[in-house]
């Protein structure tokens, strides 16, 4: 129903509010339904508990992020090793802008997950983002092993490599609230990470 609808809209709406406000831990389900001028029954009619409320609030956001993740990694281990020893840092720059565009348009909510998730099941997002990354880095050093016979680095250097991508983009999105200034760092930020790697995979040779 259409009332339905918008009870659940405005509910999602003073959640947010509430979450950026005061984080998941201090939010109050009570204050949420106050500031929505709803009973607590109208919200346990929506969502089991205060982590359900969170979790829909975050959750397609946080989707399709990783779609937009998903789809740079497998391009870069498709493109694999040439480019990343040659250094051409110019498709992964404008991967990472394309990543970042996203985080902006939705800039409150991943300020939740990022800073105001802890005692939720997203407070160890940025080390979720990490996991996948550093999977990812075997994969493509293996691959690059393969064809090139570089010995693949061990899994702390690929552990701390996927870290520093990871916390460069939360140090801007936690730092920077211009999103025009952020990409003008984040070009400087890739080109750095890329000549790293590439710097890497010539001193193994």
């Amino acid at each position: 129903m259409p009332e339905d609808k918008a009870t659940k809209e405005k509910l999602l709406a003073c959640a947010k509010q509430e979450f950026l406000e005061k984080g998941y831990m201090k939010a109050s389900l009570r204050s949420i339904c106050k500031k929505a001028n709803v009973t607590t029954g109208a919200l346990y009619f929506f969502f089991e508990n205060k982590g359900d409320l969170l979790s829909t609030l975050v959750k397609d956001t946080l989707n399709g992020l990783m779609e937009q993740i998903s789809a740079h990694l497998y391009m870069e281990i498709d493109t694999n090793a040439q480019t990343a020893m040659e250094g051409d840092a110019s498709e992964d720059i404008r991967a990472a802008k394309e990543i970042l565009h996203y985080l902006y348009q939705h800039y409150d909510l991943v300020l939740i997950l990022l800073t105001k998730s802890q005692g939720s099941a997203y407070e160890n997002i940025t080390d979720r983002f990490v996991e996948v990354f550093e999977n990812h880095y075997t994969m493509l050093m293996e691959q690059i092993h393969e064809k090139t016979g570089i010995p693949v680095p061990d899994r702390y250097f690929q552990h701390w490599t996927a870290h520093m991508q990871i916390d460069a983009f939360v140090h801007l999105l936690t730092h920077v609230e211009d999103e025009e200034e952020a990409m003008r760092y984040m070009e400087q930020i890739v080109s750095y990470l890329v000549a790293g790697w590439a710097g890497t995979l010539s001193h193994s040779r």
